[in-house]
């Protein structure tokens, strides 16, 4: 079947796409690559990838686009799932015959109560969907397809689980998907150069965090590698098909985890090309100087909370002391480090978002993203906060309009204080010589990043004037 992949439009600047781990508009403008999306695209004959959301367009544009498809797949979340499904129901409306699927972490923990809420959708897949959506997509019964929830006859029905896929190089390159069907300049992270490309060279993670979603719905809780041969192979086909990119990004939850990592950063290390990655805060010297003189830039780093007993709740596996020297080998290497930070977890107070902000300024990362808590369904975090009753209403409203909600309140401290908290962080942060100094530095050394800079600066402080109508 000719077969669309889309990432559907939602709210102006949102992105929820099958690759974002905060489903949310952030302070800048703030895109990841579907790359839960590219697979199937990259083995179906007759498909195509579209980003709706990065491409700025409307819902009626958007189903005008899916008219020339006998089967549509939507990527969905929590946060978006209504919209989602009236769109389904809207390009249902336009093309009865048209057959219309589900996926993603939502519908993976809801699967038969997404069917009921969702009419016009005929499937959902539950977990990961490559080979799902590829069995479909060739025609094969719904009842035969493993892995789905699907309605027949006015009833819904659970097939048999499919497993995880093992053997992770026998799926396609998603930068041959990229370079078909998406225009990479679309895509923007406040802290990575643009253009940038991002891939994954595993999927799951072997860390235990309680909040995190992709491994606790999607990606499973163990960490399934490529092979360094694989790695390199796609890496360097990258390096071709864009020649324009002034860095790649391995967004694998916690790349540094791979078993191979030496091996694979010695082979990408003889491109030649830029590029960063997530990392844990565990590092040690040798292993960082081995990423940085095979290219590495920068690493993400979830440090999320300077108080060891929050970090103990949430099973980080870390230590704020751990962290520290973690964060002068760094420097001390020449490596960059974007932290990201998450306030109003399990422990929280009034003194523990202080002591984070004072972690922060102490380690004191090239740039911070601050975040709140978010109980995702199917997530260990979600179960306690509704066990234990900390979730506002149902627990449902991560966003409003797009801007992520504060939707965990505890006797001691409110919602509406976790929310006030982040624009505090930031300035508390950014509004310091320091880091002053080091923006003003890179926007006189070049052109790009002076007029970059400028358009974050009054994103960042439109946004925040946005969260503030929110709270209001």
């Amino acid at each position: 079947m000719r077969t669309l992949l889309l990432n559907p439009p939602s709210f102006k600047g949102f992105d929820g796409s099958a690759g974002s781990r905060y489903q949310a508009c952030r302070e800048v403008r703030s895109f990841w690559y579907p790359t839960w999306l590219a697979y199937p695209a990259g083995m179906i004959g007759e498909a195509r990838l579209l980003d709706a959301s990065a491409e700025g367009m409307s819902r009626e544009e958007t189903i005008r686009e899916a008219g020339g498809y006998e089967l549509v797949i939507i990527h969905t979340g929590t946060a978006t799932f209504e919209h989602d499904a009236a769109l389904a129901g809207a390009i249902k409306d336009g093309y009865p015959q048209m057959m219309v699927g589900m996926v993603g972490p939502h519908v993976t923990v809801f699967p038969e109560e997404s069917l009921l809420k969702a009419p016009a959708v005929d499937f959902a897949a539950v977990g990961e969907f490559d080979d799902t959506v590829v069995e479909i997509a060739r025609g094969k019964a719904l009842p035969d397809v493993r892995g789905i929830v699907f309605r027949r006859q006015g009833s819904v029905h659970r097939t048999a689980q499919r497993p995880l896929i093992d053997d992770l190089d026998r799926l396609p390159f998603v930068t041959s998907v990229y370079a078909r069907d998406l225009h990479i300049e679309n895509y923007y992270i406040g802290y990575l150069r643009h253009p940038y490309v991002s891939v994954y060279a595993g999927r799951g993670c072997r860390g235990r965090c309680t909040y995190c979603l992709w491994p606790q719905t999607i990606g499973g809780g163990v960490y399934r590698v490529r092979s360094a041969d694989n790695i390199y192979e796609e890496m360097s086909l990258a390096k071709k098909l864009f020649p324009q990119v002034k860095e790649f990004f391995f967004d694998d939850d916690t790349f540094t985890d791979h078993p191979r990592l030496e091996e694979v950063v010695r082979k990408v290390g003889t491109l030649g090309i830029t590029w960063s990655c997530n990392a844990r805060a565990n590092l040690s010297k040798k292993t960082l100087h081995v990423l940085k003189e095979n290219g590495l830039r920068l690493l993400t780093v979830g440090f999320e909370s300077g108080n060891q007993k929050i970090l103990t709740n949430v099973r980080k596996g870390i230590s704020p002391e751990g962290a520290r020297k973690f964060s002068k080998a760094a420097k001390e290497a020449g490596i960059l480090i974007h932290g990201t930070f998450i306030l109003g977890l399990p422990g929280e107070t009034r003194e523990t978002i202080e002591e984070t902000v004072r972690f922060a300024r102490e380690i004191d990362p090239y740039s911070i993203q601050v975040s709140l808590a978010a109980p995702y369904p199917g997530t260990a975090l979600y179960e306690e906060a509704r066990r234990e009753g900390w979730l506002t209403g149902d627990g449902s409203g991560l966003v409003t309009d797009g801007i992520q909600n504060s939707v965990i309140s505890y006797p001691w401290l409110s919602s509406e204080e976790i929310f006030e908290a982040v624009e505090r962080f930031y300035r508390r942060f950014y509004l310091r010589p320091t880091p002053i100094l080091r923006i003003l530095k890179e926007m006189i050394g070049d052109r790009h990043e002076f007029t970059r800079r400028i358009r974050e600066g009054r994103e960042f402080f439109s946004f925040m004037a946005k969260r503030k109508a929110a709270l209001s």
